[in-house]
């Protein structure tokens, strides 16, 4: 991996991008605990799903055309769903707060983990461009 790595760049542009969606996605959901009829959201990254079929952790195989399609362009790795299929409320409303709650500190690791590594190689490259 060199200094200038642009793989490493975009992944972990990528990685906040999605991060910051999800982070959106369950503010949401937590915004509309209490809204009648309201369906919780979540935010899904597909490049997890590309990079184990690169590595071919496993086959996989698209048996609906209204199946979301593996692999594709890393612009639409990021997209958020609604589940419609529960309900845990006598209104309507499936958002389970403690679960949301669980989500945003996971997620909040996450874009940590993010930036800390982001920050280390914005690091070397100052004492790269320093040290020259």
């Amino acid at each position: 991996m060199g200094l200038f790595d642009s793989a490493t760049f975009y992944n972990l542009e990528q990685g906040l991008k999605g991060a910051a969606t999800r982070q959106k996605t369950i503010s949401d959901n937590i915004s509309n605990v209490d809204t009648p009829n309201y369906k919780a959201k979540s935010t899904h990254f597909k490049h997890t799903l590309n990079e184990a079929m690169q590595n071919d952790k496993f086959q996989a195989q698209q048996t609906n055309q209204q199946h979301i399609p593996f692999g594709g362009s890393g612009s639409d790795s990021i997209y958020v769903s609604r589940d419609s299929s529960t309900m845990y409320n006598h209104n309507g409303n499936n958002v389970d707060i403690d679960k949301e709650m669980t989500d945003s500190a996971k997620n909040q690791i996450y874009y940590n983990a993010l930036t800390d590594r982001l920050s280390s190689k914005f690091s070397s490259l100052k004492t790269a461009v320093r040290s020259s």
